[in-house]
């Protein structure tokens, strides 16, 4: 079975203190889940059309794991403390 992956792109944090707040709930309940930090920060270098934006890759065992971790309710009161904080896009993807 493939591990799939969590990608989180920030095109903007609006409100830096939202986005702490997220991160105290995420953290915890993205490692309950099984699901492992990758990739955390700002990038090095872009390119194309890439924004210099915060960008987040997190490794799961599978797309079962890694959906029900999105779903779950830890997750979900993460999502709530960010609120508008930032703008970003979560794209789940299976590795080959």
């Amino acid at each position: 079975m493939a591990k799939t992956y969590w990608i989180a792109t920030y095109r903007a944090v609006t409100d830096p203190a939202k986005l702490a707040a997220y991160a105290q709930l995420a953290g915890p309940a993205i490692a309950a889940g099984g699901g492992t930090f990758i990739v955390r920060g700002t990038p090095v270098k872009t390119y194309e059309a890439g924004l210099n934006q915060r960008a987040v890759v997190i490794a799961f065992d599978s797309l079962e794991q890694a959906v029900a971790t999105h779903d779950s309710p830890a997750y979900q009161a993460a999502l709530e403390a960010l609120g508008d904080g930032a703008e970003r896009d979560i794209r789940v993807v299976e590795g080959v």
